[in-house]
């Protein structure tokens, strides 16, 4: 099975699903900004990586996990849904594709952060943002890769995509124990 996580850019909130499914993260507190800033592409690629599918690994069960940033794009996951359409009809096998937009998860920090330190290059107010924003979504983030696994383990469809549109930070309540 492939997972691909995406979102805009590619380097910050799908790069943390992709992190926290590969278990590269920990679930169980927030994230230090040592943690966050150490996660292979957090913050590292550009409008030129748009489209590129990025491989971070496999989780344990063998299953592979990749990211890649739409940009302001609506066709680039369509576009690919199309392209394994045509694999398959030419009798190609292909492996159960879970596509799991990470979008949703995005605060306003981490929105602004990306804009100052991947657009305009100000790091030292676009990294303390996106820093604020990945431990504000943290929760959030760790839910929707549970959704997206779940969602996995029992779809028949080959091919299944995930808007998450539930997966708004401002609409997640912190589990309360």
């Amino acid at each position: 099975m492939l997972y691909i996580y995406n979102c805009f850019a590619g380097t910050h909130s799908s790069a943390l699903a992709a992190a926290y499914h590969l278990d590269k993260l920990p679930k169980d507190r927030e994230p230090t900004k040592e943690e966050i800033l150490g996660i292979d592409i957090f913050n590292k690629l550009t409008p030129r990586d748009f489209g590129r599918i990025i491989y971070h690994g496999k989780d344990v069960d063998g299953n592979k996990v990749y990211t890649v940033g739409r940009g302001k794009s609506t066709a680039v996951i369509p576009a690919l849904l199309s392209f394994i359409s045509l694999l398959e009809e030419d009798g190609k096998a292909i492996e159960k594709i879970i596509f799991s937009n990470c979008s949703p998860t995005v605060p306003i920090s981490m929105t602004f952060g990306g804009l100052f330190s991947r657009r305009f290059g100000i790091d030292f107010i676009g990294v303390p943002l996106l820093i604020r924003g990945a431990k504000q979504a943290h929760r959030t983030i760790i839910q929707l890769v549970e959704h997206t696994k779940a969602v996995a383990s029992t779809t028949q469809k080959n091919i299944e995509v995930l808007e998450n549109e539930k997966y708004k930070v401002s609409e997640i309540k912190p589990d309360v124990k």
